[in-house]
């Protein structure tokens, strides 16, 4: 059991308001790190002290630093440190201490893309092979729980290959299949029928690039938004193609969307396998492609985990929930269905006799 050890630090350049947001109301931001990390941390104005075991005090005091870093002011007010920022900042630390190889220098290069957040970065190893993976590949598929940042990362992806020229437009799509609701008719033009269903793409859209720019490229189609039964007949060159919720398209579905694909363009396809809400014995076009394209060149794959979600910590214990239970599940299964053959295979062993 290592020792605990006090790390005494300041925070500079010092200045309340940046204090105050790095704290949070009530010192929440602080006593989430606490509580997530194991330490203790106490402070008197911008003079810091961490007591905790000397990985976790390090790791603290370097969260510390770069959430002070976030909160420079821009135009002469403070950044707020949301609750999502503190929690991405400890998966840093967590990384750091199990694997203490910083990531790919060419590949932080790649992906520079200013947001309100900050500069956009893989938060694991997992995602750092997911990007490289959508930047050197024509085809690439991000299957994972909810939360693993599949989808922000496509869409990160899809705004920088734009800022860079390297695409003339990005189209966003998915299948309108409901997700175990009957929502009805829904009113207004195409667009409005669709937005419900892509609104984590729009939202990750307008916080890369701002509502206004979003709705000026959409004016003039170089962000374009369609339902996957659009893409029929269609040829897509210098394109950015993202198709999301991927497990609901059919086998016939997928394979006229890969077929889709044109010059100088690219495709990323993200989905959960886990979550199907496609008519009961219909095959997962998702689940599909993965049997059949796994050794065709220019395709590439990644498979997210629990241990990838980079949402609220509950998130990633409620995924590994599901996760043993579906596995207990499956045993269960196996064992009953050989309890099952060992009896008839020892009563024809009797009829025989």
């Amino acid at each position: 059991m290592s020792k605990n050890i006090s790390i005494n630090f300041e925070l500079s350049p010092a200045d309340n308001d940046r204090l105050a947001n790095l704290c949070g109301a009530m010192d929440d931001n602080l006593k989430t790190i606490e509580r997530r990390m194991g330490v203790e941390i106490s402070y008197r104005g911008h003079a810091f002290k961490v007591t905790g075991s000397n990985l976790h005090s390090l790791a603290v005091k370097k969260i510390l630093l770069n959430l002070y870093l976030e909160t420079q002011t821009v135009k002469g007010k403070a950044k707020t440190i949301a609750a999502d920022l503190v929690h991405l900042a400890i998966l840093d630390a967590d990384v750091l201490e199990a694997a203490p190889t910083a990531l790919d220098a060419k590949y932080d290069e790649m992906v520079t893309i200013k947001t309100k957040r900050g500069l956009i970065k893989p938060r694991n190893e997992n995602q750092q092979n997911y990007v490289r993976n959508v930047i050197t590949n024509d085809i690439s598929f991000g299957v994972g729980v909810a939360g693993t940042g599949k989808t922000y990362l496509a869409v990160a992806c899809a705004v920088d290959a734009l800022e860079r020229q390297e695409i003339r437009r990005i189209l966003l799509t998915r299948p309108a299949v409901e997700a175990g609701e009957k929502l009805g008719f829904l009113p207004g033009d195409l667009s409005q029928k669709v937005d419900p269903y892509l609104r984590p793409l729009y939202d990750a859209l307008f916080e890369m690039l701002g509502f206004e720019k979003v709705e000026k490229l959409i004016e003039r189609n170089v962000i374009e938004v369609a339902p996957l039964a659009y893409m029929r007949g269609r040829t897509l060159n210098d394109a950015f193609i993202i198709l999301d919720e991927s497990q609901n398209t059919t086998v016939e579905q997928m394979k006229m969307f890969l077929t889709r694909i044109g010059f100088n363009s690219r495709a990323v396809i993200t989905g959960d396998i886990t979550q199907v809400d496609l008519p009961r014995g219909q095959k997962s076009g998702l689940r599909h492609a993965i049997e059949v394209l796994v050794d065709i060149p220019g395709v590439s794959f990644n498979f997210f985990q629990a241990k990838d979600v980079v949402r609220h910590p509950v998130v990633a214990h409620i995924v590994q929930a599901y996760e043993d239970h579906e596995q207990k599940e499956n045993r269960r299964k196996n064992d009953k269905l050989k309890a099952q053959q060992t009896s008839a295979q020892n009563q024809d062993d009797h009829n025989d006799q």
